[in-house]
């Protein structure tokens, strides 16, 4: 009896016997896989080991290894590169680097220190420190201690390497993280720590330390919650704390402002040197070698202010570039050769503003003479490098950063960044700049950032922490800055480097709080400020620091911005505006019953944060021979209809086409709607929050239609818009063939059976090419020749949108008409040109520079719009009075 219900027993429950051998069977493979078994070690791994592995491993960083083996790609020959490299190279980011690059001497410098790093030449593998590290001892085994789940030993970093752990390794990651112990534990954990374990008993006996490590099998990793600790040889770091008033009678410091310039915001520069200006300090500028304009303007400062003085050596930086590290670096060093006295070097942009009087500043500074102002990353270091992607080799070349492969970090040394903005001393700066043969930590880090991207981000803080210079570490730039990540991390820079980065904000009024919150704190400057986006936040500032502005005060709410000059360094990047402006200055010049001569300048004109237009100012000749200058302020407009009745159309605003989003900004930065051939389009549009929380919700599919002047689709978008309460900017990009055929364009908003929105555009012809006027038929052709389709030849016309396209006969009529314009040159080009322009740009007013020229138009100084009227606020002269 018993024996037949033991049979029953065995077949009703047999598949649960197999399923339980199998899963008992597969645990003990993973086990053998994880531990050697056989290795006397007398622990093995039971089911909560694995689950605490695996639950750490989802809840804290991983550093990422490389696969074993990626497939190899096809090698680069000689006559691609023309040259021959010095090594077969092998990285594969290398190699895509050397395909994109456009010169040879970039591919050239690519491949040399492609070579160089593939030989193991090229980076320090050990540094040492000079930091003070106490009674601390590299390497230096404190014993096998019992560790405890919800209580760790050392609770300031974990990671597990699946199959290269020892304690070298984590002894050197932890060290650069900037932690005085490290630990190994259960085969393959890591564990990073400031607490000494002395404080935590009991010390267990060394047998109890007894897993082999995944990366080297004759070293021990601890074992199952017990640690292996040693000491990384460097003290816990503590930054200074900044003291916050000067002691009686104590000397007051001397600034040297360090100001690097870039772009074409004059006014904006001057009134960034009013706030800071006061005799005793030092205004050094850097303005970035691509900008002529503010060079030459900001060089007559020279003139009128001894304690003012421009960088002739000049750099051209790029976002992330390499370049700016040198650069400040540069400026530095021709600082102390000054024959000023200085006692800090502040960095700041044009984008900057204080937000505390310079009296503050220097009563600041004083009491701390001698620290350096860095501010760190705050985030755990080993995420920092990755993100900031400090593991790479970057080169720099072709105005673009190329990622060129991985690479480790020196070891022995802690790495450290945050902020680009700093406040450092004059000892220190001596340092940097000067460095010794025989100091190789500091020739090594020089090296290491001259190939890492965001260098001027990481350098000086990370030469502060490892040497003698490390007890002057204060953790504040003395900067706030206006992140909000989900606006600023647009990969918007990936035309110039290889990886996605990040913009901090413009400041606006609704930011006003952040700014009031400095008040109280070590703070003395706030980025970013940009007038042409908003300015009332910057009078704001301004209010709140010197006290208000008198209802007199001249101009107060306008603005006004360089776009083009004519003493620039005319190159293509001018041919655009130059077209345009001389035929601006053409019907101005008209309109006025003057002979237009030479277009000089055009500039942006802003009041109250509203775009007015451009300002063209030209010569001209009258007819009794008298030659007078003016300026016209015209209005740039599309044409654009929206659909009445329809639910999308009545929320649709902004609806327009330009070449730049700002995408920080979810604003269109492109005011003067100067679209050419080479343009690279993008339709942008605001869809307004619905104001009825109990309305029901809708959503749109749509179509975006790109329609070229021959009545030809060139490309489409596909849209998709929901409701939301707030108001959503949306942006869309075309993907078409340069040069793009000049004339009228049609940007076509459709659903299934209607048209939403519809706007016009112009792309305007070209007068000039490569900074010179087009005169023979092929230079004419080669810029305004564009006639080719965007989309694939194989590409099917929905019937449904055929209705918006003209016939084939009048797309054969356009097309004659666009083949005889694009051969234009001389006067009949510029008529054409005219003729477009005049639909698309207003003339709204004129003014005459100089007094006496018996015109019936109103001197320029005289009208609030002009570029020649007063303008207080950007002043700088008035600092000499």
């Amino acid at each position: 009896m018993e024996q037949s219900v033991s049979a029953r027993w065995l077949r009703r429950y047999r598949p649960v016997l197999i399923i339980l051998v199998l899963i008992f069977g597969i645990q003990l493979f993973l086990a053998y896989k994880s531990v050697d078994i056989g290795g006397g070690s007398g622990s093995g791994l039971d089911v909560d080991a694995a689950q605490r592995s695996q639950r750490d491993l989802a809840s804290n960083p991983v550093i990422a290894e490389p696969p074993e083996s990626l497939p190899r790609p096809a090698r680069l020959t000689a006559n691609q590169l023309g040259f021959q490299p010095e090594c077969d190279i092998q990285a594969k980011e290398a190699i895509s680097a050397l395909q994109r690059a456009k010169t040879k001497d970039c591919r050239q410098h690519i491949a040399q220190i492609a070579c160089s790093i593939q030989a193991g030449r090229f980076y320090a593998i050990q540094l040492k420190s000079s930091c003070p590290s106490g009674n601390h001892t590299a390497n230096v085994s404190l014993g096998c201690y019992r560790d405890e789940k919800d209580r760790r030993l050392l609770g300031g970093y974990y990671t597990s390497f699946k199959n290269s752990n020892s304690p070298n390794l984590c002894l050197e990651l932890c060290l650069q993280s900037g932690y005085p112990y490290a630990g190994v534990q259960y085969g393959r954990e890591c564990f990073c720590g400031f607490d000494t374990p002395a404080q935590r008993p009991p010390k267990l006996p060394d047998s109890s330390c007894n897993i082999k490590c995944l990366g080297n099998a004759r070293e021990i990793c601890g074992g199952f919650y017990a640690m292996n600790i040693y000491e990384t040889g460097i003290a816990k770091f503590t930054a200074q704390l900044a003291a916050s008033t000067p002691p009686t009678g104590a000397k007051r410091v001397r600034i040297a402002f360090l100001l690097t310039i870039n772009g074409r915001a004059l006014r904006q520069v001057h009134r960034l040197l009013k706030a800071l200006y006061a005799p005793e300090h030092v205004y050094y500028i850097h303005v970035d070698d691509d900008q002529d304009y503010l060079y030459r303007k900001l060089l007559e400062l020279e003139q009128k202010f001894p304690n003012i003085r421009l960088a002739r050596k000049r750099f051209s930086t790029i976002w992330g570039g390499a370049s700016l590290l040198t650069m400040l670096l540069q400026c530095m060093e021709d600082l102390l050769k000054s024959k000023w006295q200085w006692d800090f070097v502040i960095n700041l942009s044009e984008s900057d503003f204080p937000v505390k009087t310079l009296d503050k500043l220097v009563d600041f500074l004083s009491a701390n003479r001698g620290r350096n102002f860095v501010k760190g990353h705050g985030r755990e270091t080993q995420k920092f490098i990755q993100k900031q992607g400090l593991d790479r080799t970057f080169v720099e070349c072709d105005t673009h950063m190329w990622r060129i492969g991985d690479r480790k970090l020196p070891a022995g040394i802690q790495v450290d960044g945050g902020s680009d903005w700093v406040a450092l001393s004059r000892p220190f700066v001596a340092y940097v700049t000067h460095p010794k043969k025989e100091d190789e930590l500091l020739q090594a880090l020089l090296k290491l950032f001259r190939h890492t991207l965001l260098p001027a981000e990481s350098f000086f803080h990370t030469v502060l922490r490892n040497t003698h210079h490390c007890h002057t570490y204060v953790d504040n730039n003395l900067h706030v800055t206006n992140w909000k990540r989900k606006q600023g991390c647009k990969c918007q820079y990936k035309h110039v480097v290889d990886w996605c980065g990040c913009s901090p904000n413009d400041f606006m009024p609704d930011d006003w709080p952040r700014l009031l919150a400095t008040e109280q704190k070590s703070l003395f400057f706030a980025r970013k400020f940009e007038p042409i986006i908003n300015q009332a936040v910057l009078l704001q500032l301004e209010e709140w620091l010197y006290g208000p502005y008198t209802s007199e005060y001249l101009n107060l709410h306008g603005y006004w911005q360089s776009l083009y000059h004519h003493e620039d360094v005319h190159g293509s990047a001018d041919d655009l505006a130059r077209s345009v402006g001389d035929s601006l200055m053409r019907l101005a010049g008209g309109q006025a019953r003057v002979d237009p001569l030479e277009f000089w300048e055009l500039t942006h004109y802003l009041h109250r944060d509203q775009y007015k237009g451009f300002l063209v100012r030209f010569s001209a000749r009258r007819a009794t021979g008298q030659d007078v200058q003016l300026e016209t302020r015209v209005r740039p407009s599309q044409h654009g209809k929206l659909a009445r009745n329809a639910r999308f159309s009545k929320r649709l605003r902004n609806f327009e086409v330009s070449i730049e989003l700002e995408l920080e900004e979810q604003v269109g930065a492109h005011f003067g709607k100067l679209l050419g051939p080479q343009s690279d389009l993008v339709l942008s549009y605001t869809y307004q929050g619905s104001t009825d929380s109990g309305a029901a919700s809708h959503s749109y599919n749509l179509t975006l239609l790109w329609i070229d002047p021959l009545s030809r689709l060139q490309d489409f978008n596909e849209l998709h818009v929901e409701d939301s309460s707030t108001d959503l900017i949306n942006h869309s990009k075309t993907l078409l063939s340069h040069p793009i055929t000049p004339g009228v364009w049609t940007a076509k908003l459709i659903g299934r059976s209607s048209i939403y929105a519809q706007l016009k555009f112009l792309i305007s012809p070209m007068a000039y090419g490569n900074g010179e006027p087009l005169e023979t038929t092929p230079e004419a052709e080669k810029r305004n020749g564009g006639l080719g389709i965007a989309l694939p030849d194989d590409f099917e016309l929905p019937v449904e949108w055929q209705q918006h396209l003209h016939t084939d006969d009048e797309q054969f009529s356009l097309r004659e008409e666009a083949l005889a314009n694009r051969k234009l040159t001389g006067p009949p080009l510029h008529r054409w040109i005219d003729d477009l322009v005049g639909k698309f740009f207003q003339l709204r007013e004129s003014c005459v520079v100089d007094a006496g020229t018996e015109l019936s138009l109103p001197l320029c100084s005289d009208v609030p719009w002009s570029s020649l009227a007063p303008d207080p606020k950007s002043d700088v002269d008035a600092l000499l009075k």
